[in-house]
């Protein structure tokens, strides 16, 4: 199980990659920079709490984990 900050870091680094690459997208599909970016920030924003949620969600699930050794 992974912390929550660690999540959020993750979660947070893969949404700063999404926001520009959906920036250009948006753009290349508008031809607006203001059109383009605020399709990409209501993605971004979107995309951030689903994921958190997401992760969160997995972090709880034991299948398919593998038992770690402590070796005390």
């Amino acid at each position: 199980m992974e912390t929550k900050r660690r999540t959020l870091v993750k979660a947070a680094i893969w949404q700063f990659m999404g926001l520009a690459s959906m920036s250009l997208i948006g753009l290349m599909f508008t031809g607006s920079a203001v059109q383009g970016g605020a399709i990409a920030v209501t993605g971004t924003v979107s995309g951030f709490v689903v994921y958190f949620v997401y992760e969160r969600v997995w972090s709880r699930v034991r299948w398919g984990q593998l038992q770690q050794f402590d070796g005390r």
